[in-house]
């Protein structure tokens, strides 16, 4: 079998024992995964794993996230050609890809400078030209961020933080995940046309904490 055929085996598998197995059902989701090649995105260290369901290291205790992680967001915002997008956190870049590839106007914002050269690299190399990638600390940035029509946190909030909902234009829909240790709950919360918000509790997970996010307020007795 040639290099090529692995991979694309790999691919393949991945799809369809690891995303389609948690929930993720959506052909049009599953097909783009199919075609985005996840090996330009790993670390070179970690290129034999490129298609296991892990949180693959990117250094400073980050972490690429896992294939399942991936489609679970992807099929939860619903995004659609044209609307706008941020994501806080870019990491590998690619999220960013997949929801470049479906259409999206994509900002994303990635507080290690080094880690965001590498994403701008990774990007690059799987043919996504249309990433506005900024390097900077996103609990500073949203503030004067305009508004979007999905916003994606890809790490935990030990508590929920309402200025990322703030970030959503009428209609908009916001991806996070809150809590500490073993217990974060992947949260989707939609305001409607009205501005009215509809919160929906998605799965459990554990993803690496948003550095600089705020903290949970301390019990007092």
């Amino acid at each position: 079998m040639s290099n090529l055929q692995a991979s694309n085996y790999a691919r393949e598998q991945m799809v369809s024992q690891q995303v389609r197995a948690w929930d993720v059902l959506d052909d049009t989701i599953l097909d783009l995964l199919r075609r985005l090649p996840r090996e330009h995105f790993v670390p070179p260290a970690y290129r034999d794993t490129a298609y296991a369901d892990l949180p693959l290291p990117l250094g400073h205790g980050q972490h690429m996230l896992s294939p399942s992680i991936v489609g679970r967001i992807i099929q939860a915002v619903e995004v659609k050609p044209g609307q706008t997008l941020l994501e806080v956190g870019t990491g590998s870049g690619f999220l960013s890809a997949c929801f470049s590839l479906q259409g999206a106007i994509v900002s994303s914002i990635e507080i290690h400078a080094d880690i965001a050269a590498q994403a701008r690299s990774n990007l690059s190399a799987a043919g996504i030209a249309n990433v506005a990638l900024t390097h900077g600390d996103a609990t500073e940035l949203l503030a004067s961020a305009p508004r979007h029509d999905v916003v994606v946190v890809t790490a935990s909030l030990p508590v929920y933080d309402p200025a990322y909902e703030a970030a959503l234009s009428p209609g908009g829909r916001l991806f996070v995940v809150v809590g500490t240790g073993a217990a974060m709950d992947a949260r989707l919360i939609q305001l409607d046309a009205q501005g009215q918000r509809h919160e929906q509790s998605l799965f459990e997970t554990v993803l690496d904490p948003l550095i600089n996010a705020r903290p949970a307020n301390p019990f007092h007795f």
